[in-house]
C-alpha cells in the first residue's frame, strides 16, 4: 500500500477509531473491517442498494462536485453515505437509516474490499463528506425515478 491517497484515506478513517494506530495496523495486516464510531468525524446514512446506487449516479452528474465517501454492502444490499456528524434535519424514507453518535459502523480499508463491504467512492483523506442537502435531493430524485419505474413495470 504505497499510494499516498490511500494512506491519507487510512489515516483519516482511522482517526474515528479508539486507537487510530492499531486500526491502521489491523488494515495493514489485511484483517478486513474494523468497527469505527460514528458521530465524531462523520455519520452514515444507509439506504437500500438500488436507491443508493441511483442516488450516487445522480450525484456524479454534477461536474463541479465530487461525491463524498460511499460504501456498499453487497450482503445487506445497502449503500452508505458518509455525511457530517449530526446533519441538520431528519433522515426519513423507506429503508433509510442514520448512524450517528453512539453507533458503530463496520468499515473496510479504503484500498480494498473486505468481505461484502467495499468503497464505491473511497475517502481521499481530505475530509470531504456528502452534503446533507445535496444527498437528500439525490435520494428524493432517485426515489421518484424508482417509483416511476415500478409503475411502468406493472403495466
Amino acid at each position: 500500500m504505497t499510494n499516498p491517497m490511500w494512506m491519507r484515506g487510512v489515516q483519516w478513517l482511522a482517526a474515528a477509531a479508539p486507537d487510530p494506530h492499531a486500526c491502521a495496523e489491523q488494515w495493514e495486516r489485511g484483517e478486513g473491517t474494523v468497527l469505527l464510531e460514528a458521530g465524531r468525524h462523520w455519520d452514515v446514512v444507509s439506504v437500500p442498494r438500488r436507491l443508493g446506487l441511483l442516488a450516487l449516479d445522480i450525484l456524479w452528474d454534477d461536474p463541479l462536485r465530487t461525491p463524498g465517501p460511499t460504501l456498499v454492502d453487497s450482503a445487506a444490499l445497502r449503500v452508505g453515505f458518509l455525511v457530517p456528524p449530526d446533519p441538520p434535519g431528519h433522515w426519513a424514507g423507506a429503508g433509510v437509516r442514520h448512524a450517528g453518535r453512539g453507533a458503530w459502523v463496520a468499515v473496510p480499508p479504503p484500498y480494498r474490499p473486505a468481505g461484502s463491504l467495499e468503497w464505491i467512492v473511497p475517502p481521499d483523506g481530505n475530509g470531504l463528506l456528502h452534503s446533507p442537502v445535496v444527498l437528500r435531493r439525490a435520494l428524493r430524485l432517485a426515489g421518484e425515478t424508482l417509483a416511476v419505474l415500478a409503475t411502468v413495470s406493472e403495466d
